[in-house]
């Protein structure tokens, strides 16, 4: 099929139990809160899925929730399924693709290894050419210690399984301009740091993954809707006002924030996060920062 990802996509949270267990009915309810509120589509098994400290049945678990909330609302599910592995990366895309909930997987630039950039892009054309899911390539050196350039990124733009990037490089550099000046229409760019959306926005993305969007779905919804309909000046108002609150929940070790911010507005059961993250504090500071629309009563 083909995938042309736009508008706000929301990483979902695994939510846990006080006992340390996937929170199933707080999963599921998040999910259909936030396509409730405007989101495109959902995120599962990224950064802020804490996916790293879930065991296999437990990711198939998640997967399996946000693939029938997501064929509820006909909204589609991206997973996050690479690894530093290439052939281990295709096997799971193969796995992701026979258990059917997915419509494409993230995969991140291959960590740790520290492969040549020639190596990462001949990484992603290895499993591009063997995927039987579109895939949206994540790009996040201050996480992978991996460089990705913009020539790199348009050559991948040109293989038809590759759908788009998830671009979160820290800052507005000069790499992103150039990627979004030459890469193809049919190529996605979506921006991934989530203070800096209204600029990526603004420049030409086709949208944005963001994991403050956990709290703030509609006000990013409304963001993307802004400045996709060429409403400049209330655009620039609404993302310059989104910053602080993009800050404050990005404060602490992705999700602890974010899930403190939603134990104290009810929507989770426990703001818990698995070792080796802790749990952020009282996040009583962190709701002012936030749209009266959503903190907590």
């Amino acid at each position: 099929m083909t995938f042309h990802p736009s508008g706000v996509f929301v990483p979902l949270v695994t939510p846990f139990t006080d006992t340390g267990e996937i929170a199933a009915t707080d999963l599921e309810r998040l999910a259909h809160g936030v396509i409730e509120e405007g989101a495109a589509g959902i995120v599962a098994l990224g950064t802020t899925a804490e996916a790293a400290t879930l065991d296999p049945q437990e990711r198939r678990e998640v997967v399996r929730i946000c693939g029938t909330v997501c064929r509820e609302h006909g909204v589609p599910l991206v997973v996050g399924a690479g690894s530093n592995d290439t052939a281990g990366t295709a096997r799971t895309l193969e796995e992701l693709h026979a258990e059917g909930d997915a419509t494409a997987a993230m995969v991140v630039v291959p960590y740790y290894t520290r492969p040549s950039e020639a190596g990462v892009v001949a990484h992603f054309e290895y499993i591009a050419a063997r995927s039987p899911l579109p895939l949206i390539l994540y790009n996040v050196p201050y996480r992978t210690g991996q460089h990705l350039g913009w020539e790199s990124v348009a050559r991948l733009s040109q293989h038809p399984q590759i759908a788009g990037i998830k671009q979160a490089v820290g800052s507005v550099d000069t790499d992103t301009a150039r990627l979004v000046a030459e890469a193809p229409a049919s190529f996605s760019i979506l921006a991934g740091e989530d203070a800096l959306v209204s600029p990526l926005l603004a420049m030409g993305a086709a949208g944005a993954i963001l994991a403050t969007a956990n709290v703030c779905t509609r006000e990013f919804v409304e963001l993307f809707r802004l400045w996709d309909g060429g409403c400049l000046s209330q655009a620039r108002t609404l993302g310059n006002r989104l910053v602080e609150t993009a800050c404050a929940l990005t404060a602490g070790p992705n999700p602890t924030v974010i899930k403190a911010v939603l134990h104290a507005q009810g929507r989770i059961s426990t703001p818990n996060v698995r070792l080796p993250l802790l749990p952020a504090g009282s996040p009583a500071a962190i709701l002012g920062a936030l749209p009266h629309t959503v903190r907590a009563d």
